[in-house]
């Protein structure tokens, strides 16, 4: 008997070169039936958490947020070293320490853009910025252009923002990916494919193996995901789009292997140890 999976994956080069394989009809499904969904980062983080999808990308700050109800599949992550979100301005700047709790906040407080509440970027922004700005959120390809109009002081930007902001006239204020290397010597993980824990052990196990087989065909067929990935990205240059698959899929993608669950256990540490992450919510897990 054939099982449905409403997996949604979002319009990342990253993410339609990795789900090319199943996206073409390419991949033996093994009896499950895939209705797959494209949309942006927080919509699938949004959606998630109102229990749309029974598979989906979302950003780690949400699995932490969502983890009584999602776990996270070993294969599908970005995560990595020089992958991270990029603050930028019009002009350079350097950002102040932050304030002590017992310290007034800074005068003018700065304007920051995020590109959504349940994005890792915010989170980043808040575990290493939260006390000198709290952020507003706007889609991810506006935040550039607010800049540009001088609407926001600072944009935390990510996807192919990393590699087009001096097109825009951007500067680079700060490298949040290498923020966190810095202080943890550990990838930065950003998102993962996230799966309702009320999965059998069984469907989990064949959509872990899908997710797996249409990495590995898009590795294997490269030049064959290009249309693919110009149906859905909002960067048409090639090369832009070659350099965001080249750093966005790696051996962590394949599998997140040892360093990536020690990162993503950190990661939940630190959001837990600034009350970013409740107490209560269960431990992130790696469910097959």
């Amino acid at each position: 008997m054939s099982q449905p999976i409403h997996l949604g994956i979002s319009t990342c080069p990253n993410d339609t070169f990795a789900f090319h394989g199943l996206l073409a009809g390419k991949i033996d499904t093994g009896g499950l039936e895939f209705r797959i969904e494209l949309a942006d980062v927080q919509e699938l983080n949004e959606r998630l958490s109102q229990g749309h999808f029974d598979v989906a990308k979302g950003s780690y700050h949400a699995a932490l947020l969502l983890s009584d109800h999602l776990g996270v599949l070993p294969s599908g992550s970005a995560l990595g070293h020089g992958v991270g979100p990029v603050v930028l301005a019009t002009t350079p700047r350097v950002l102040p320490p932050e304030p002590r709790d017992d310290e007034p906040d800074p005068t003018p407080t700065p304007t920051v853009l995020c590109p959504g509440r349940f994005t890792t970027a915010t989170l980043l922004w808040q575990l290493f910025h939260g006390r000198l700005a709290q952020p507003s959120q706007a889609l991810f390809s506006e935040i550039m252009p607010a800049l540009k109009a001088g609407d926001t002081d600072l944009g935390v930007c990510i996807h192919e923002g990393r590699f087009t902001y001096a097109d825009w006239g951007l500067v680079l204020v700060e490298d949040l990916g290498a923020s966190w290397e810095t202080r943890t010597n550990m990838p930065l993980p950003l998102g993962g494919i996230l799966a309702r824990r009320s999965l059998s052990d069984d469907v989990l196990r064949r959509v872990q193996s899908c997710v797996r087989a249409s990495i590995d065909y898009g590795l294997e067929h490269r030049d064959e995901t290009v249309k693919t990935m110009r149906r859905h990205a909002q960067e048409m240059d090639e090369d832009v789009l070659w350099s965001h698959v080249d750093l966005y899929v790696n051996d962590w993608t394949q599998d997140l292997g040892p360093d990536g669950r020690r990162a993503l256990a950190f990661l939940s540490a630190m959001g837990r140890s600034r009350g970013l992450v409740p107490e209560t919510q269960a431990p992130l897990e790696v469910l097959v």
